[in-house]
């Protein structure tokens, strides 16, 4: 342009304007031939308007839904809620051409969206954004390698952020052939088997995404992986499974039947002999505190179980575990040994159990070797033995427990301390047969958080302590008789509903029993889910009075929780997965402080109408 804005004129030779206008006409054939060839594009992503709800659609962990509002266009858009360690990830397999390139696009809202292509056979692509609080559109482009003929296109989140949504995705570019509907799995086979669960795996078949399991012909699982474990089953009882192959061309023909039966179970009640609704106390018997001294002869007769707090090690790593009574300068009316094992006996001829309970606040036990696994069972075994115990209650807390990096599969730990620990109580177990009562107390830290993490994750950098009892109660499952787990003295906790819960009334007992008695995926991976205990083996532990931890819950509190539980009455926001009238009881943190509180946690347990 000149200064006035105008066009400047110039004076170009015939043959050089010639040339450029040669040159722009080639221009315009290469720019009509490239619409043309888009013109041929295609749109191959299946519902990306999510129109037709989630169809065509595979959220992680259940983490999306359709919903009318936002929306960019049309009805309907994806809303999708990161958890713990998933990352609310939806994706579609799609269909498309070897060596061809494609554009992958969505408009979404939320912070740290993601959206990209996987299994392209060159580059895998994705593209973000850090904050779009209005509708932004993402895009981006990939080529497919030479033998490539369908790719996942995905939009996730990011871990511990909110809810995005993500709308009119589309992949455009040539379509591929159809989809080929995959053979029938081979090689079903059943492996480990519990009182409640069968595990299965199979082979892998060429061109699936995804398997569906069938038990006596209706189908109760899908997974993406070629294993898979089926809970909720009855004990002692024979099951018929079968497996199809799935993807975007429909189902396979299922694969040959496989029968399998669960176990026993030992009965149905390892360690029988509690009466139908059990009430649980630690009764501080080798230290004293602000809640005073009780001789066990003076225990009430509420109590069904006695465990004796507490056995502790030597050392931390030997293994060697030594318990005694309260020495009289710390609790001036201990009775003597010989009085305290009488009164053992008093209490066992009334059917009450008695319990040496390992580990404690102060007793930290890591079983990091085969030696101290020996000296721990030639320990306990000596105390059971003294004392004519009925058996043990594993309370190991702090840093007892822990994995390893690298142990990711509950169902086949690794790490020593866990590995070991499981050996010497199956030791124990076999020892003293089938009356031997084994009871656990571990915190919530160590079970229900398993639930979002699992030791130190897939990356590193978690707590590997997270969820590190869970591969010891269930290898024990069909030798344990109680899990009480401590629902106080804990942080929220995410149940299966993926809301937090906190300490102190109903809703916090009722969402952390119902994991333990529904079964949940470990660290969000539904190919790795741990099985429903029983509801004879579990109690609920609470603190007895404020004095006795954090998390105290006032009787009516109490009550509306085993209401929900039992009668799925009384539940409050939470809604359970069913209902359980066979509930074991309550634990309590402890004898003595309720003892102190003038029996207000024993009282109401026992005008607690069960049925």
């Amino acid at each position: 342009m000149d200064r006035t804005g105008r066009l400047a004129r110039t004076s170009r030779p015939p043959r050089l304007l010639a040339a450029v206008t040669a040159a722009v006409l080639a221009a315009g054939a290469l720019v009509a031939s490239a619409q043309t060839a888009r013109a041929a594009d295609t749109e191959l992503a299946r519902n990306g308007g999510f129109e037709a709800a989630l169809d065509g659609w595979s959220c992680t962990a259940g983490s999306g839904a359709a919903v009318s509002s936002p929306v960019h266009g049309g009805a309907g858009a994806l809303k999708a809620t990161p958890a713990g360690s998933d990352n609310a990830q939806c994706s579609q397999t799609v269909t498309v051409k070897p060596g061809s390139t494609y554009t992958l696009s969505s408009y979404v809202q939320g912070s740290y969206v993601y959206l990209g292509a996987l299994g392209t056979g060159t580059t895998d692509v994705s593209t973000w954004t850090q904050s779009a609080p209005s509708w932004q559109r993402l895009a981006t482009t990939f080529t497919t390698g030479a033998t490539t003929t369908s790719v996942t296109i995905y939009t996730h989140g990011w871990y511990g952020t909110g809810a995005y949504y993500a709308d009119d995705v589309s992949l455009l570019g040539p379509g591929g052939g159809p989809v080929q509907l995959p053979g029938a799995p081979t090689g079903l086979t059943a492996g480990s088997a519990t009182s409640s669960s069968i595990a299965l795996s199979w082979a892998a078949v060429p061109g699936a995404t995804g398997y569906n399991i069938y038990q006596g012909g209706s189908k109760v699982l899908s997974v993406s992986g070629t294993s898979a474990t089926v809970t909720g089953l009855a004990a002692s009882t024979a099951y018929t499974f079968q497996v199809t192959a799935a993807n975007t061309a429909g189902e396979s023909p299922k694969s040959a039947a496989v029968t399998a039966s669960t176990t026993s179970g030992g009965g149905g009640n390892p360690g029988g002999g509690l009466p139908t609704h059990a009430l649980v106390g630690y009764l501080h018997a080798s230290f004293a505190n602000g809640s005073g001294y009780t001789r066990m002869a003076d225990v009430p007769d509420s109590w069904d179980v006695i465990d004796l707090a507490f056995g502790e090690p030597t050392s931390v790593t030997s293994g060697d575990i030594r318990f005694s009574l309260c020495p009289v300068s710390e609790c001036p009316g201990v009775e003597s040994a010989a009085e305290f094992k009488a009164a053992v006996k008093a209490k066992q001829a009334a059917g009450k159990k008695v319990l040496i309970s390992i580990g404690g606040q102060n007793g930290q036990v890591q079983l990091a070797t085969t030696a101290a696994r020996d000296t721990f069972v030639s320990s306990v075994s000596k105390i059971i033995d003294e004392y004519g115990l009925d058996g043990l209650d594993v309370d190991f807390e702090g840093h007892s427990l822990a994995l390893n990096t690298g142990d990711t599969d509950f169902r086949n730990p690794t790490t020593p301390v866990v590995v070991n620990l499981i050996s010497a109580l199956k030791t124990l177990k076999a020892k003293y047969g089938a009356k031997f009562v084994l009871s656990m107390a571990p915190e919530t830290f160590f079970v229900q958080l398993g639930y979002q993490y699992y030791g130190s994750g897939p990356w590193g950098g978690q707590d590997p302590r997270c969820g590190a009892y869970l591969p010891v109660i269930h290898a024990l499952r069909d030798d344990l008789t109680l899990l009480h787990v401590q629902d106080y003295n804990s942080g929220s906790i995410m149940g299966l509903d993926n809301q937090y819960h906190s300490m102190g009334g109903a809703d916090f007992h009722i969402a952390m029993t119902d994991m333990l008695l529904t079964g949940f995926p470990v660290a969000g991976d539904t190919s790795r889910m741990f099985p429903a205990l029983r509801p004879d083996q579990v109690a609920i532990g609470l603190p007895a009075s404020t004095n006795a931890g954090n998390g105290y819950t006032a009787p009516a509190e109490v009550t509306k929780a085993l209401d929900c539980l039992t009668r799925k009455a009384n539940c409050g926001s939470y809604q359970t997965h069913g209902s359980w009238p066979g509930l074991r009881g309550l634990m309590t943190w402890s004898v003595n402080w309720d003892r102190f509180n003038g029996a207000e946690f024993s009282k109401n347990f026992d005008a607690y109408p069960w049925s």
